[in-house]
């Protein structure tokens, strides 16, 4: 795991939730800002588009998806609840 995510205070990463976030390459433009946005580092640019490197880290924000302008990112929350959790909510 992220040494930079792992020492978040506070959260315990549920694995294996499946994959929630999908990233269609085809639509991509590779501007990177889901990478930029994206708190649990989670993503990656790779061949000019973005790719989900791990959603073990994910935070299910859905801030990739809010800031894709191209749509090329598909976003749901994890079946049965969620992939982490928080002493704050």
């Amino acid at each position: 795991m992220n040494k930079r995510v792992a020492e978040f205070p506070g959260v315990k990463w549920i694995k294996n939730a499946g994959n929630f976030i999908k990233i269609i390459p085809e639509k991509c433009s590779g501007c990177g800002n889901c990478i930029k946005v994206c708190l649990g580092q989670c993503l990656e640019l790779k061949d000019g588009s973005a790719h989900v490197k791990s959603l073990d880290t994910c935070m299910e924000c859905g801030a990739c998806w809010y800031v894709c302008d191209e749509e090329a990112i598909i976003f749901s929350w994890p079946p049965g609840g969620t992939g982490f959790k928080t002493d704050w909510g």
